[in-house]
């Protein structure tokens, strides 16, 4: 839940705020002194043992450190070790109430954020959580070892004070109340965590140190590299606060790594674990059959949700040299046939995603408004002029439209920028052949990747399928050194800062960020600027449709699919729920915060 709470950002007005928790949006939903959210069971029995399979792409994990650059920790460590001051909630998508902070304090100026600690507040070693704590896991997290995105996410965080043992003040450089979430979020660990003979370790030598976090969980046997446990510290600090009651019921949750989906599905219809969430919709179609399913101790459930449906999308690398013609990329596009895949492929499972907003308020559409315009205007010279018309749709395949007529319109794009095919290959003007690479770390991608392919091919363009291990995957993603991959990118009601770290001109030279398309825009720069100090959401929500038209009609991602549930098997003989499942959920991460063991 913390790192939904990180992506639920943007800004309003500045009035002083003190308070048990924050929204950005107006009222806080539930009350101070509230006894707990609604769509937990508060009377949840505790025990029993909740086993799952790892979310992640990894097939092995090597350290137990989340934040560092190199190697793998395993699946949910950060959010069952390490809690934040503030903690979302689920049935709000831009909210935050005091965990760690008893109560936060903003200025009237928007220009800082008080933060009181609760003096309950323990690690798992027993010390209390202080504000030299607070300070020194920011100034790790900005420090040279861990991910540049959190650089960029916190770039107009102009410091940390420490007020006094139980306080502290985060420094704005710019009011922007979308910080207040993004800073109330940041996981919070022991200042002791690395401390070897009396020093401290530099943090990318924090490897296998048992985490000094203050969560509802520890870690307990390993079979290193394989599975991990996770063990509820009965001493959990905050086992009795109102936004704890119903949560962390399981006494252990085993986390297991298999080799490939084809092994999970396998373990899950064997009975190996309890849980799994589906992301192939031919396997939730074909393949989520048996004799337990018959029995009904496995049970075959879609929950739907609220969530923004993200862009997950094929990311173009425009730092390489034939992907820099905004003509080709679009031609690119053109060549995928999406509503035969969703047909043939997909079992009419996904809705197409397009542009980076869907179902929030700042999704664009038909033709951007004056307050769009005035925003988009001054830098018209360096935008292409479609990004001042409709808002791009992406090409369809079916009804009045042919995959034909999308090929023909894609040869003529090709051609304008200066691509012909001689010789049965497509080339340009010194005869070099238009051939590209789709790099993944999922060889079952190839069965996606193939009708594109083909379809390419009638380009004339040559599309290598490129499988490799994930480490060499992540490598490869954080120097850039990729032609065309696919990127799962999570939505967001409240858009901030965060786009800065994917689409800012600074993230582009920096490795590691998240900037994996290498655009490089004054324009956008300025409209995510434009985002993150907007007082209103009235003057949010141009900015951040403004960015939405630039970045579709760049080109610089092939919109993929998306879905409007969760599809998750569950085993009915050992967990059980809640009645319904809060709208801002996500998947699994829902059943592990707040179900319980039969």
């Amino acid at each position: 839940m913390r790192s939904m709470l990180i992506i639920l950002l943007m800004a309003v007005s500045f009035p002083a705020w003190s308070a048990h928790g924050y929204a950005l949006w107006g009222d806080l939903k539930y009350p101070v002194n509230f006894s707990h959210f609604d769509y937990v069971n508060s009377k949840a029995p505790k025990g029993g043992e909740l086993r799952l399979v790892s979310n992640l792409r990894v097939s092995t994990f090597d350290k137990y450190n989340p934040f560092t650059m190199k190697g793998s920790a395993p699946a949910y460590l950060s959010d069952l070790m390490f809690d934040s001051l503030l903690i979302g909630a689920l049935d709000e998508s831009a909210s935050g109430y005091g965990l760690l902070a008893s109560e936060v304090e903003v200025s009237p100026d928007g220009l800082s954020v008080v933060f009181r600690l609760r003096l309950q507040a323990r690690f798992h070693n027993g010390e209390p959580v202080l504000a030299v704590d607070v300070k020194h896991s920011f100034d790790t997290l900005m420090g040279p070892h861990t991910s540049p995105s959190y650089k960029s996410l916190l770039e107009d965080v102009a410091g940390l004070d420490v007020i006094d043992a139980m306080t502290v003040r985060y420094r704005f450089k710019k009011p922007n109340k979308s910080l207040v979430l993004t800073v109330g979020g940041l996981p919070v660990f022991s200042h002791l965590w690395g401390m070897e003979n009396g020093k401290l370790k530099p943090f990318d030598q924090v490897i296998t140190d048992v985490p000094i976090g203050s969560g509802p969980y520890k870690i307990g046997p390993v079979n290193f590299g394989k599975d991990i446990t996770y063990v509820r510290d009965p001493r959990y600090w905050a086992k009795d606060l109102n936004v704890k009651q119903g949560t962390s019921n399981f006494d252990r949750i085993t986390v297991k790594i298999y080799k490939d989906n084809t092994a999970r599905l396998e373990a899950l219809k064997a009975g190996e674990f309890d849980l799994m969430r589906f992301f192939s919709a031919g396997d939730w179609a074909r393949r989520v059959t048996g004799k337990r399913f018959d029995s009904g101790e496995l049970v075959k459930t879609e929950f739907k949700h609220r969530l923004p449906s993200g862009f997950q999308s094929y990311v173009i690398n425009t730092r390489r040299e034939q992907f820099k013609d905004v003509r080709v990329r679009q031609a690119l596009g053109l060549a995928l046939d999406y509503e035969w895949m969703n047909r043939q492929m997909f079992y009419n499972a996904y809705q197409r995603v397009n542009g980076l907003f869907g179902n929030t308020d700042c999704q664009a559409t038909g033709l951007p408004s004056a307050d769009e315009l005035a925003l988009l205007s001054p830098w018209r010279q360096m935008l292409p002029e479609a990004a001042f018309g409709p808002m791009t749709v992406a090409p369809r395949s079916d009804g009045a439209h042919s995959l034909r007529e999308n090929l023909r319109q894609a040869q003529a794009l090709l051609s304008a920028a200066g691509w012909t095919v001689k010789d049965g290959a497509l080339r340009n003007a010194a005869g070099k052949v238009f051939a590209l690479e789709y790099l993944d770390s999922n060889e079952g991608s190839a069965r996606v990747i193939t009708p594109w392919a083909r379809n390419l091919e009638k380009l004339g363009i040559q599309l290598n399928f490129r499988p490799v291990d994930f480490a060499l995957y992540q490598q490869r993603l954080q120097k850039f050194e990729f032609d065309i991959t696919s990127m799962a990118y999570g939505g967001t009601h409240n858009p901030g800062q965060e786009y800065a770290d994917m689409f800012g001109s600074k993230a582009a030279e920096i490795e590691d960020s998240g900037n994996l398309t290498g655009i490089k825009s004054p324009a956008v720069d300025a409209l995510i600027a434009q985002m993150t100090r907007a007082k209103t959401k009235a003057e949010l929500l141009p900015a951040c449709r403004a960015l939405e038209r630039v970045i579709s009609h760049s080109y610089l991602l092939i919109p993929q699919w998306t879905a409007p549930t969760h599809r998750i098997v569950f085993n009915a003989w050992r967990v059980d729920k809640p009645v319904a499942m809060p709208p801002y959920a996500q998947g699994e991460t829902w059943a592990i915060d707040t179900w319980w063991a039969k």
